[in-house]
């Protein structure tokens, strides 16, 4: 058997292989009215069908933990009864198949309210579903409006608001939860000196600014059961450091290391490795696992199980990331969107059987005649 395909058990739950399915946004979800940010059939469709297709985790997207945490007003949200129990639909479809339904919790931060990325993502006023954004300071993302500076009292609120939405996903039947500590979002703008210019206690040295990451993940692991994992998601690096020509202090793949020291510390079981999203500007030399380097850093001096992510495209090159101890399992993004049972098609290339559903099994298997 090939290691891509063999178990991984993290705390009491074990993850039947390690080609997992990223969490991928859809913009998809009822915009206004009693379904607002509740996912739909479409998500059912999505997230059900990845499960039929082998994936052995599969992570629903970016789910904002209250409603100005969407990046979009047609993201998914967990801050009602409603969508908590339009979750449960989901979770039970993709139990079903055999795989772990995981969610990601997230906050845009300075990155919300824009509109669906098809159609430029461009900021929203409040006249076209938009809101006022938030971050670690009043420094915008490039082309979008100012966010409002957190006061102490809100980032204590925005912790609580995490913790509420872990204890909806477990009560929807996910198995794991994930923070989004990345891609320029809330908490990696606490993390990053490119956007927290803060001086009290969220801000300042490394310390201080890992402060909101680690609060909303031993709130996370108080409500979130023993035996289940969580997981959490960082940008790795800004990519300002490996740029000689970058004078700009940013994020660096050393202060993950020391995050995800602290995070282990505190619960988190698998550190979901991705990179950048802080600027728009930033040189990333995005090639076929041009960010697996930084899962196999932080695992080997961190001591803590990693995801590799970006650009994994073909069986032969996720085995070797987790044969060769890079990474323990791999995230599957787009290649999962063109492909949806590609964990099927990389059993047989690897030489393992796939696990068809049987519904399917019969007519894969069976000769065509004719």
């Amino acid at each position: 058997m090939s290691t891509l395909f063999t178990p991984l058990k993290l705390r009491s739950l074990e993850i039947p292989n390690r080609a997992w399915m990223a969490p991928m946004c859809m913009y998809s979800a009822p915009d206004q009215g009693p379904d607002t940010a509740a996912p739909t059939d479409f998500h059912l469709t999505h997230l059900a069908s990845r499960a039929a297709g082998g994936a052995g985790l599969v992570m629903a997207e970016a789910t904002g933990v209250r409603p100005d945490g969407r990046i979009s007003p047609w993201d998914l949200g967990l801050w009602n009864d409603t969508q908590q129990a339009a979750f449960t639909r989901v979770t039970a479809a993709i139990r079903a198949h055999g795989s772990v339904p995981a969610i990601q919790l997230a906050h845009a931060g300075r990155k919300a309210a824009t509109d669906k990325p098809w159609l430029g993502g461009r900021g929203l006023g409040a006249d076209e579903g938009g809101w006022t954004t938030v971050s670690a300071s009043a420094e915008p993302f490039e082309g979008l409006p100012t966010p409002y500076e957190l006061t102490q009292e809100e980032i204590a609120q925005l912790v609580g608001d995490f913790a509420a939405s872990a204890e909806r996903a477990l009560a929807a039947g996910f198995q794991v939860a994930e923070v989004h500590g990345a891609h320029g979002y809330l908490i990696n703008s606490f993390l990053s000196p490119l956007a927290n210019y803060r001086t009290d206690a969220y801000g300042g040295d490394l310390q201080g600014r890992m402060r909101l990451a680690l609060e909303i993940v031993e709130a996370v692991r108080e409500v979130w059961p023993e035996h289940l994992p969580v997981l959490f998601r960082t940008s790795a690096t800004d990519w300002l450091s490996e740029d000689p020509a970058d004078t700009r202090r940013g994020w660096t793949v050393q202060d993950t290391v020391q995050l995800a020291k602290e995070l282990a510390a505190r619960g988190v079981d698998l550190l979901d490795v991705s990179t950048g999203g802080m600027t728009h500007d930033a040189r990333i030399p995005a090639e076929p696992g041009y960010q697996v380097p930084f899962a196999e850093r932080v695992r080997a001096e961190a001591g803590i199980p990693t995801a590799a992510v970006g650009l994994i495209l073909e069986p032969d090159q996720a085995e070797e990331i987790v044969a060769t101890g890079r990474a323990d399992a791999t995230m599957l993004g787009r290649q999962l969107l063109r492909e949806p049972y590609w964990p099927h098609r990389a059993r047989a290339e690897l030489g393992d059987s796939p696990s068809w559903p049987e519904q399917y099994g019969y007519a894969v298997a069976r000769p065509r005649k004719g």
